[in-house]
């Protein structure tokens, strides 16, 4: 089985930073998710995508993301991080690690593509 695990949320000035970091296990020495991303899921609302990663190193962003956020893919270490900047209050929310199949051509709203879901770390940020 694999198993997501994700670090690193907590509570953030707007204005600050804040790095994420998600590590799979179980994966024996491949680690060749075609798709791996970053959603997030606010109290009350649905769960969006925040970022994507593809195994070649692709990467795409939601637009209340890009320019702010960045995400990479470290096949070694076996862990994908998002590095977040210039944080905002509407960034609050709980941020999941998710992998499986490209998530390329659905809206950030599809979920559909994933086969493993992390439990989740909360990210707060305070005015």
């Amino acid at each position: 089985q694999v198993q997501l695990v994700e670090s690193g949320g907590g509570l953030v000035q707007a204005g600050g930073s804040l790095r994420l970091s998600c590590v799979a296990s179980g994966t024996g020495t491949a680690f060749n998710f075609p798709g791996m991303a970053w959603y997030r899921q606010a109290p009350g609302k649905q769960r969006e995508l925040v970022a994507s990663v593809t195994s070649g190193g692709t990467t795409d962003y939601a637009d209340s993301a890009e320019g702010r956020f960045i995400v990479s893919r470290h096949n070694a270490k076996k862990t994908i991080d998002l590095q977040m900047t210039s944080l905002k209050p509407e960034d609050t929310a709980v941020y999941y690690c998710a992998a499986g199949r490209s998530p390329r051509g659905g809206s950030i709203y599809w979920t559909g593509w994933v086969a493993y879901w992390g439990q989740g770390t909360q990210v707060t940020v305070s005015s």
